[in-house]
């Protein structure tokens, strides 16, 4: 089977896919919330998620502390997506619509990765994280840490505003009170040894649903409050992420404070294989049989729970 030469070829609509993937830019969060690994085998282990120790002073010998026994295992899963391209359509269009559905596709990629961490967002309040509790817990507890909550709730009717709003739609100073709140109780945390671990945090990423999205930010432009503890909030980077797929998935009063400086980032991303293309060509037997070609992308990779101390659920009431 044989195709005009002026016709696009399969091999230029993979190299359109690649053009774009290289340009095309993920999701801007993804990167600040999560921690990326590679992969070399089916499921991997982490267990380094509590605290390296503290200075001590030196007496007696050396007190080595290994590895938590808490942990996580990740299982890398086999995801594809892939398209079918009449082979008339290579004849008639060059560019054109064939060049934007190798973009979309290129882009439907890059946000695999935002899809997979937003369902473990949405369902954070009811999945197991490493220390045995849902991931947004009112009652975490490692070794010396005491009780802790990173699921908090904010009365907008309380807090001091000159204008007050409702929990879907509050009023700019009350969803300022709300943010300070969610930033100063990610202050309070302490690890397994009883440390302060979040005490050098100085960047933090707001993560809302659509509804939430132009009062959160007029709140982060207005002129703050003095003071989260020690730290001036003045200081502070608190960044702005609107995640259309936490209103998908019915949130309306509540959102999600991400520590963003952190070694150790709240969420996982691993990944044991780059997407990778194949194609049924203009010469395979499906073409022949088809008059059309198959391109497809094929991954192995999965998320996981991380790190919750840097991570706070607020929901507004």
């Amino acid at each position: 089977m044989t195709i005009n030469k002026d016709s696009l070829s399969s091999r230029a609509i993979v190299g359109m896919y690649y053009e774009r993937l290289e340009a095309a830019a993920q999701a801007g969060w993804i990167d600040q919330v999560s921690n990326y690994f590679t992969s070399d085998q089916p499921i991997e282990e982490y267990v380094w998620l509590s605290q390296v120790p503290q200075l001590r002073e030196w007496v007696g010998s050396r007190q080595a502390k290994g590895f938590t026994g808490n942990g996580i295992e990740i299982k890398n899963r086999h995801f594809e997506a892939t398209i079918e391209i009449l082979l008339r359509d290579l004849r008639r269009d060059k560019t054109g619509q064939l060049k934007t559905r190798m973009a979309e596709f290129a882009q439907r990629g890059l946000t695999h990765f935002a899809s997979l961490l937003s369902t473990l967002i949405v369902n954070g309040a009811s999945t197991v994280c490493y220390d045995g509790q849902y991931f947004f817990d009112t009652d975490h507890n490692e070794g010396a840490s005491g009780n802790q909550s990173n699921a908090i709730t904010v009365d907008i009717s309380a807090v001091p505003a000159t204008l007050h709003g409702t929990v879907t739609a509050p009023s700019p100073e009350e969803m300022q009170q709300a943010i300070i709140q969610s930033v100063s109780k990610m202050y309070t945390y302490v690890d397994d040894q009883g440390e302060p671990i979040n005490e050098t945090a100085k960047s933090f990423l707001v993560m809302v649903p659509v509804g939430l999205m132009n009062v959160a930010e007029t709140a982060l432009t207005l002129p703050r409050v003095a003071g989260v503890g020690a730290v001036s909030v003045d200081s502070l980077n608190i960044s702005l992420a609107v995640n259309p797929r936490l209103t998908i998935a019915g949130w309306a009063d509540k959102f999600v404070t991400f520590r963003t400086d952190g070694s150790v980032k709240p969420l996982i991303r691993q990944e044991e294989t780059k997407p990778t293309v194949k194609i049924k060509d203009e010469s395979s037997e499906y073409a022949f049989d088809n008059d059309a070609i198959q391109l497809g992308v094929d991954t192995w990779r999965n998320v996981g729970l991380g790190r919750w101390q840097g991570a706070v659920q607020t929901t507004l009431v």
